[in-house]
C-alpha cells in the first residue's frame, strides 16, 4: 500500500478538493477539515491505478517512473493492496467528524457521493466500458461515456467533496460538479494525446500503450489537433461554470484548470 501511495504523482484530485473547500469558505479551517477527505480521494485513485496496471487489465510495467505494484509484490498482493486502499478511504472520511469537527451529516453526504461516483455508476463502470471498447468499433459517444466516468467522476467527486466541506450552496455544488465533469473529460483527452506525443520519462510510463492495446482514444477518432482544440474548449467551459457561482477565492481552481490543459505529463 505504501509503495504505490508514496510513489509520487501530481496529487491532482486531493489538491482540487482542498482548493474547492478554500474557494467556498475562503479560510484555512476549510482545508484542515478537508484534509482527511483529500487523503481518501488519493487512496481511491491509487487503488484504481494498482488494479489498472494488473496483467488482466492494462498490463503495465511502470507507474510514476517505478515498477508497478504487481511487478514488485506479485499479483495477489497488488490486488489486496488495492482492496485495502479502497477500504481505508472510507475510514478516513468516517473518522473526520471526530478528528476535525466536520459535521457528521456532511461526512455522510460525502460518502454517498463517493459510493456513486467511484463505483459501478461512476469510475468502475467507466473502467469496465474501457475494457470492452475497441478502436474501430467504439463510437465517439461511447468514448465520451468511458472518459466521463473512468476519469471525470472521481475529479467531480473531489470538487463536490471540497465544496461540501466548505459549506457550498446547492447552486455552488452544481457549479463545482459541472466544473469537475468538464475538467475531467479534458484531463482524459489530454492523457490520450500525451500517450501519443508525450515524453515517457516525464510521464513515468511507456507511451503508445493505447495503440498497442487497440484502445479507442480521442486522437484516433478526431486526430491530435482537433483533440487539442477539444481540451481547450472543455477547459473554457469548465472555467465559465466556476466563475458563475461567485466563490470567495476561486483563483486557485481557475489556475489549476489552466495547468491541467497545458501539462506535459
Amino acid at each position: 500500500m505504501q509503495y504505490s501511495l508514496q510513489a509520487g504523482g501530481k496529487r491532482l484530485r486531493p489538491v482540487l478538493l482542498l482548493a474547492a473547500a478554500g474557494a467556498v469558505r475562503g479560510e484555512e479551517r476549510a482545508e484542515e477539515q478537508a484534509m482527511p477527505i483529500a487523503c481518501a480521494v488519493e487512496l481511491i485513485h491509487t487503488y484504481s491505478l494498482v488494479h489498472d496496471d494488473l496483467p488482466a487489465m492494462d498490463d503495465d510495467d511502470y507507474r510514476r517512473g517505478k515498477p508497478t505494484n504487481h511487478k514488485v509484490y506479485g499479483e495477489a498482493m497488488a490486488i489486496l493492496a488495492g482492496d485495502a486502499l479502497l477500504t481505508h478511504a472510507f475510514y478516513c472520511i468516517s473518522a473526520a467528524p471526530a478528528d476535525t469537527g466536520l459535521k457528521p451529516e456532511i461526512a455522510l453526504a460525502i460518502v454517498k457521493d463517493l459510493t456513486a461516483l467511484a463505483g459501478a455508476r461512476g469510475m468502475v463502470g467507466g473502467q469496465a466500458a474501457d475494457i470492452l471498447g475497441e478502436q474501430g468499433i467504439t463510437s465517439l459517444q461511447e468514448l465520451e461515456y468511458i472518459h466521463l466516468h473512468k476519469t471525470g467522476d472521481l475529479i467531480a467527486f473531489a470538487l463536490l467533496a471540497g465544496g461540501r466541506v466548505g459549506g457550498a450552496s446547492v447552486a455552488q455544488l452544481d457549479s463545482l460538479a459541472e466544473f469537475g465533469t468538464k475538467l475531467g473529460l479534458a484531463f482524459q483527452v489530454q492523457d490520450d494525446i500525451l500517450d501519443l506525443t508525450g515524453d515517457a520519462h516525464k510521464l513515468g510510463k511507456k507511451t503508445g500503450s493505447d495503440v498497442a492495446q487497440g484502445k479507442v482514444t480521442y486522437p484516433y477518432l478526431l486526430g491530435v489537433e482537433e483533440s487539442r482544440a477539444l481540451v481547450e474548449r472543455l477547459t473554457s467551459e469548465a472555467k465559465a461554470a466556476l466563475e458563475s457561482a461567485k466563490f470567495k477565492k476561486p483563483e486557485y481552481l481557475l489556475a489549476l484548470a489552466d495547468y491541467m490543459m497545458q501539462r506535459d505529463h
